[in-house]
């Protein structure tokens, strides 16, 4: 990584990775709301058929970014291009290519699952087909019924499904699992994962990180209006390249400086009196570590085996307690 926190390599003009025509590319994006400045030059690209999540606390700019990559705020300043048009003076042709999946949304009232879909296909040039695009979301025994009727987990598929009625090739979800219970998040993820197999590309807003890292390809995290790091969900950060933590809780009247030799520069102090190696070799060591244990005739009940999680990376990158403070 460099002195400004992102990864070589990804997503720099010029580079052999980056696509010749991204879906999305942003150089240098500026907004000020007066005096405060709300991004200080991002740059983006997104690529086509990925699911690219856009992370971030509250107020660090996602949603300035992503209502002037709809088209729907004016930029201070930068350059945007979003399918080869500059959002804020692309006609109707461009916006039947994007779909968006709001946050909150109210049913039409008085209207079933069909209607709706009905009605939103009527505004455009060549909609998809309205029964394929409920079966899509899951929604085929509920067609008939009423949108007010439907529970918060069936609404949001009918809001999947009100997005992609115009057949677009690039559709923003602006965190589309809040507030779900475990069982209608995972469905929700499976209908996403879904649009990729439609050559879609997903650009998604979550504060979830388990979401982040099940459904992306790539993630780009914004602090402070800048983009502080991009990565997969495997190398952002740094995290592939992270020590693991080894920890376990040493029997009565042993400490750390009894371990093997090559362990001891390792270990430092766990919560509750344990121990923790931080190790950048953790099968070798594990593998001291047993041999010591069972060679001195006792167990490491407790023994963990822990490598930083995104969530961590990500708080790193933040400087935030907690991820789920930003919710």
């Amino acid at each position: 990584m460099d002195s400004t926190g992102q990864e070589r390599g990804l997503d720099q003009p010029g580079t052999a990775s980056a696509q010749a025509e991204p879906v999305i590319s942003v150089r240098g994006l500026v907004k000020r709301y007066g005096s405060q400045q709300a991004l200080a030059g991002i740059d983006l690209d997104v690529r086509h058929g990925e699911i690219f999540a856009f992370l971030g606390p509250n107020g660090a700019g996602k949603t300035t970014t992503v209502e002037m990559l709809e088209g729907f705020r004016q930029r201070t300043g930068g350059e945007i291009s979003v399918l080869g048009h500059d959002p804020a003076t692309a006609g109707g042709a461009w916006r039947d290519r994007v779909g968006v999946v709001l946050q909150e949304s109210e049913p039409e009232p008085g209207l079933s699952v069909r209607e709706c879909l009905a009605m939103y296909a009527g505004f455009y040039r060549a909609p998809r087909d309205i029964d394929q695009t409920i079966a899509l979301v899951g929604l085929t025994g509920k067609a008939g019924t009423l949108a007010t009727r439907l529970s918060g987990g069936q609404r949001r598929r009918l809001d999947f499904a009100l997005a992609l009625i115009g057949d677009p090739e690039l559709i923003f979800l602006d965190e589309p699992t809040t507030g779900f219970d475990p069982s209608a998040r995972r469905a929700a993820w499976e209908v996403v994962a879904g649009l990729r197999q439609l050559g879609k590309t997903i650009f998604l807003t979550t504060h979830y990180m388990d979401e982040a890292e099940y459904l992306a390809d790539r993630i780009a995290v914004l602090s402070a209006g800048r983009v502080v790091a991009h990565g997969t969900p495997r190398t952002l950060g740094g995290r592939d390249h992270m020590a693991t933590a080894i920890s376990f809780t040493l029997p009565d009247g042993l400490a750390a400086r009894d371990l093997p030799e090559g362990l001891r520069p390792l270990a430092g102090p766990g919560p509750e009196g344990s121990t923790v190696l931080h190790s950048e070799s953790p099968l070798v060591h594990l593998q001291m570590l047993g041999n010591w244990a069972l060679g001195r005739g006792f167990d490491l009940p407790d023994l963990d085996v822990h490598r930083p999680t995104l969530e961590d990376v990500y708080l790193s990158l933040t400087g935030s307690t907690s991820a789920k403070d930003q919710r």
